[in-house]
């Protein structure tokens, strides 16, 4: 009984194929997936996109006759022999799971399946400027400054920043924003900010801090960083 299951397979396989089996991408992104099926037998059949970890329990999300179609992000377009498309855009976590491209067959469609990971987009560089604009006052008279940092990149960013010493660097505030004042500039500094996620892991340029009159209320500081005067 193993052969007959086997040539059904195969003779399976040879009617529908599609390029990836295995698909991998990011929250927010997109993806296509190509496929090509014996056009000879299955050229006006319909063709599906259904999620289910079995042929069996498989709910179709759109079709090419766009009579079953429960998101405007799902998109099957038969393009006859130029092939079958499987477009998927707006990607969410939950989208992971198993899906089947599928084609109306009397008694059993034949279909193939495709396994779909999402995860995190990775956070880009962060980088950080002040709210309030430096050029004509890079030295702080008992002003408080406010510095933020972001990234143009990512997904379910978290943010913190650091500084730095000669031991161990160390946590200062765990936000986007850094608030300098007299009460937390008493010396010299180096600070940098940390974007993370579940996946990556990215730090700004240096933020540099230099006392020039110590002091609570009145001091004067002045703060640098890369693009600024």
């Amino acid at each position: 009984m193993k052969i007959p299951c086997l040539i059904l397979l195969f003779q399976a396989s040879l009617q529908l194929q599609c390029d990836k089996g295995q698909i991998a991408a990011h929250i927010g992104g997109e993806f296509i997936l190509s496929c090509k099926y014996d056009t000879n037998h299955f050229l006006f059949s319909k063709k599906y996109w259904c999620r289910g970890d079995s042929r069996g329990t498989c709910e179709i999300l759109a079709d090419s006759e766009h009579v079953k179609k429960t998101s405007g992000r799902f998109l099957v377009l038969d393009a006859r022999r130029k092939g079958l498309f499987v477009k998927v855009t707006g990607l969410q976590l939950d989208d992971t799971g198993v899906y089947w491209v599928g084609i109306d067959k009397i008694y059993a469609d034949i279909m193939t399946s495709v396994n779909v990971f999402i995860t995190e987009a990775p956070v880009s560089k962060p980088r950080i400027w002040p709210l309030t604009s430096l050029a004509d006052r890079s030295t702080c008279w008992g002003h408080p400054v406010t510095v933020r940092c972001g990234c143009a990149e990512g997904t379910d960013i978290r943010y913190a920043w650091y500084q730095r010493t000669h031991h161990k660097d160390l946590p200062v505030h765990p936000s986007s924003d850094l608030y300098l004042h007299c009460g937390s500039v008493e010396k010299g500094s180096d600070y940098y900010c940390v974007a993370s996620n579940d996946i990556s892991t990215e730090e700004s340029e240096i933020l540099s801090v230099q006392v020039l009159l110590p002091a609570d209320r009145s001091c004067s500081y002045a703060v640098n960083m890369q693009g600024e005067n």
